[in-house]
């Protein structure tokens, strides 16, 4: 059985042959920051190399599925171009390792997904909702590029137009519009969330083991050919993008709970 004690910002549930990763940083909206960024980016490997589990559960702790960045975090990697270099790398990891993993991942959506935190769920295999939950990718109203997985996700799920409407104005969605437009498979009442999850969990594990695993390498090739075609293009701009004003703009607003001005950049 896998050990996952050395983890501070994941923790674990197991249930028979399923095994729960959950989001734990709840006091900070389960939003990313350096050691959360690093276990994400180690965590699929290990949950693949699990002998114990078929089945894995993303999901988060508390009322938020993922934030996104943290505000203290992306002024750090403001501040430290270093920092930065070394989180882009560290961001590759997170998306190939969670498009690798051959075991079933259904994202149980908890509550609010935004930039990464949407990118997770929408690269698992199949998205359940909370009703209460929104998602979206804020990225452009961060003053960044869409750099960490949505320029895959989104398209493929949605389609490009509804994408590009999405990507553009870092609009955050309702669990219904979401189902509605093809983006997350289900939306369930609050209290009805954990049964389905546990319903569809069962039933993937009770299954023909290889054949659904390999099922799903075959269906994610294109994905990951998307994803190794366009990564180094999508980090790259993003890391300009980091060093622009309006990023820091971005940063100061949110902190100081006003609207940010982009005054033009050139």
């Amino acid at each position: 059985m896998k050990n996952f004690d050395d983890y501070s910002m994941l923790s674990f549930e197991r249930r028979g042959k399923v095994l729960t990763i959950k989001i734990d940083h709840a006091e900070g909206r389960n939003a990313v920051n350096d050691a959360l960024h690093h276990e994400l980016s180690r965590v699929f490997f290990d949950a693949q190399d699990d002998e114990e589990s078929d089945v894995i559960v993303l999901t988060g702790v508390g009322k938020w599925f993922c934030a996104g960045g943290d505000m203290n975090w992306f002024q750090e990697c403001i501040d430290s171009p270093a920092k930065w270099r070394r989180n882009v790398t560290i961001a590759k990891r997170i998306t190939s390792s969670l498009l690798d993993v051959e075991k079933p991942v259904i994202c149980r959506l908890n509550g609010a997904a935004a930039g990464l935190g949407a990118s997770l769920a929408l690269l698992c295999d199949i998205t359940i909702a909370a009703d209460t939950a929104v998602i979206g990718d804020p990225h452009v109203k961060m003053g960044l590029v869409a750099g960490d997985g949505g320029i895959i996700s989104w398209p493929r799920l949605v389609g490009m137009a509804r994408a590009k409407e999405m990507l553009l104005t870092g609009r955050m969605l309702s669990a219904a519009e979401a189902v509605a437009l093809g983006l997350i498979n289900h939306a369930v009442a609050s209290h009805e969330l954990d049964s389905k999850v546990d319903a569809l969990a069962d039933e993937l594990a009770s299954g023909a083991t290889w054949a659904i695993r390999w099922t799903k390498t075959v269906m994610n090739l294109e994905l990951k050919q998307s994803n190794v075609l366009t990564a180094d293009a999508a980090l790259g701009y993003e890391t300009i993008t980091n060093h622009m004003r309006h990023h820091q703009e971005a940063v100061c607003a949110f902190k100081e709970k006003r609207k940010p001005s982009f005054e033009p950049e050139r």
